[in-house]
């Protein structure tokens, strides 16, 4: 069994029924293992009307890395997300952050996310829970990258995570 770090989230519809949907939905295929507050950020990369609820979930899984991409892709699809934008509004969003301390670089998938070291609202969840995982390539802490990350915007926290 490998740790894999997703950050789930999204803007449109009901959000945080969507959020603990997708958890429901991902606990069919992982055994879930820990869960970060929800928090509330300002779109990213796109001008929108609507911000982002996110949470961070930790999750155990034998399953290849392509296949946990394809497992995360199909909850996505049942919660009716459209790919029709890059950084666009959407239902949900399910971004693998880490599979253990695997290094891919694919064209369909890359682990550690390349992006989360820039965004705080993927920094401030997995601190919350993983504070010093170890990112495998540039050796610093989850918590250390977020005091470096260069993102000047607040995640606020919107739910704790034992209010769900």
């Amino acid at each position: 069994m490998e740790q894999v770090v997703f950050l789930i989230g999204g803007n449109l519809d009901d959000r945080i029924k969507l959020i603990l949907e997708a958890e429901k939905q991902l606990s069919k295929t992982f055994k879930i293992t820990g869960r970060s507050s929800v928090y509330e950020t300002p779109a990213w990369g796109k001008e929108s009307n609507n911000d982002y609820l996110n949470r961070a979930l930790v999750v155990e899984s034998s399953l290849d890395p392509m296949e946990i991409l394809l497992a995360a892709q199909n909850v996505e699809n049942i919660l009716g997300r459209e790919r029709k934008e890059k950084w666009g509004d959407r239902t949900m969003d399910i971004d693998i952050i880490y599979i253990g301390q695997r290094v891919i670089d694919t064209p369909k998938l890359k682990v550690p996310h390349p992006l989360m070291t820039e965004r705080k609202f993927v920094l401030e969840p997995l601190v919350e829970v993983l504070p010093n995982f170890l990112h495998p390539v540039l050796g610093q802490t989850s918590k250390e990258l977020l005091e470096t990350c260069p993102d000047k915007t607040e995640p606020k926290r919107y739910m704790g995570k034992g209010s769900d």
